[in-house]
C-alpha cells in the first residue's frame, strides 16, 4: 500500500530523490524546504530547487523559518505522514517532529557514516583525498546523522573526480536507494543496525577562509582541495595581473612533478611549485569571466614561467 510521505529537502541534490517517491507511487502530502532567497542582479526571490519541482508535480510546499514552534510541530502533524523523507533540508528537526510520522523520519545521507557527519560530506570526501563515498539510507534521532543505517550504496572517487561529479553521481543513487526503503518499510523488512563507533568525522561548512589555495601543502594536498571544492564554492589564489592583485578560481587540476618555491609557475603549460611536489592548473576562472583553460588564461595576461601566485 502506498505510504503517506512528507518530503524534506532544498538543493538539486534532492530533487532526484523527491521524482524517485513520486515515481513509486508514493502520496507525498507536503513538501517541506528552505525559503524563497534574493538571487541574481535584481536580487529577486528564487524558489529552492525542491519548491521548484514540487510546484510543478502540485505538491503543497512549506518554507516554514523554523520547526521548533508549537505552531510549525503542530502543522507538520496534522499532515498524518507514515514517513517523512529528509534530504539536505537545511534546518534543525526538533522530537517532536521526528516522532509525528508513524513509522519514522528517513534521512538520505552523502558519506558512508560514521564517517563525515554534518553539512558538507562530498566536499569534505574529496578534499580530504577518500578513495571512496557512498549514500545512506538512516533512521534520524536527535543527534547530528548519528541514527541507524538500512542502506548503503558505494561509490569510488576516482583521483581527478571533483565534488560536482561525486554530488552528480550519488544523488540519482540516492534516490534508487530511497524508493527501495520506502518499498521494505511497505512490506516490513526495512531494518536497521547502528553505526560503527569508531572512525567517525565531521563535515563542517566550507568557510570563505579555506578556499584559498595554499602553495604550501604538498602537490597532491592541492589537487584534492581544489577538486574538493570545484564547481562549488571553488578554489582560488592571487594573483597580480596588472592592475592589482585580483582572485582567480581554480576549478581544475593534476597531479604534476616539479619543485620549486611554492606558488612560482614551473612551465607554460600550468605547472605550479607546491610546498613538496607540483600541481598542473587545467582550469580558471576570472571574476565576471567564463571559466576557461590555464592555457588561453596564461596567454591572455601573457604569463611566463616564475611567475609567482598569492
Amino acid at each position: 500500500m502506498p505510504l503517506r510521505v512528507v518530503f524534506m529537502g532544498t538543493p538539486d541534490f534532492s530533487v532526484p530523490v523527491l521524482d524517485a517517491v513520486v515515481g513509486a507511487g508514493h502520496q507525498v502530502v507536503a513538501a517541506y524546504t528552505r525559503a524563497p532567497k534574493p538571487a541574481g542582479r535584481g536580487m529577486d526571490l528564487r524558489r529552492s530547487p525542491v519548491h521548484v519541482r514540487a510546484d510543478a508535480l502540485g505538491i503543497p510546499v512549506l518554507t516554514p523559518k523554523t520547526l521548533r514552534t508549537e505552531e510549525a510541530q503542530a502543522t507538520f502533524a496534522s499532515h498524518n505522514a507514515d514517513v517523512a523523507v529528509v534530504v539536505a533540508y537545511g534546518l534543525i528537526l526538533p522530537k517532536p517532529v521526528l516522532d509525528a510520522p508513524r513509522v519514522c523520519c528517513l534521512n538520505l545521507h552523502a558519506s558512508l557514516l560514521p564517517r563525515w557527519r554534518g553539512a558538507a560530506p562530498i566536499n569534505r570526501a574529496v578534499m580530504a583525498g577518500d578513495p571512496e563515498s557512498g549514500v545512506m539510507v538512516m533512521r534520524m534521532e536527535e543527534g547530528l546523522d548519528t541514527g541507524p543505517v538500512a542502506l548503503t550504496a558505494r561509490v569510488v572517487i576516482g583521483p581527478d573526480m571533483t565534488a560536482g561529479e561525486l554530488h552528480d553521481a550519488l544523488s540519482p543513487l540516492g534516490a534508487a536507494l530511497m524508493a527501495e526503503a520506502l518499498g521494505k518499510i511497505e512490506d516490513s523488512s526495512l531494518a536497521f543496525a547502528p553505526q560503527a563507533g569508531d572512525g567517525v568525522t565531521y563535515a563542517s561548512k566550507i568557510t570563505n577562509e579555506e578556499t584559498r589555495v595554499d602553495w604550501q601543502l604538498t602537490g597532491p594536498a592541492v589537487h584534492d582541495h581544489v577538486r574538493g571544492l570545484s564547481p562549488f564554492p571553488g578554489a582560488w589564489f592571487a594573483a597580480d595581473l596588472g592592475k592589482g592583485e585580483e582572485r582567480v578560481k581554480l576549478l581544475r587540476s593534476e597531479r604534476a612533478e616539479g619543485s620549486g618555491a611554492p606558488g612560482t609557475l614551473l612551465s607554460p603549460d600550468g605547472v605550479v611549485a607546491c610546498g613538496e611536489g607540483a600541481v598542473r592548473l587545467v582550469t580558471v576562472q576570472r571574476a565576471g569571466s567564463k571559466a576557461m583553460a590555464f592555457a588561453d588564461f596564461a596567454r591572455g595576461v601573457r604569463l611566463a614561467p616564475g611567475f609567482k601566485f598569492g
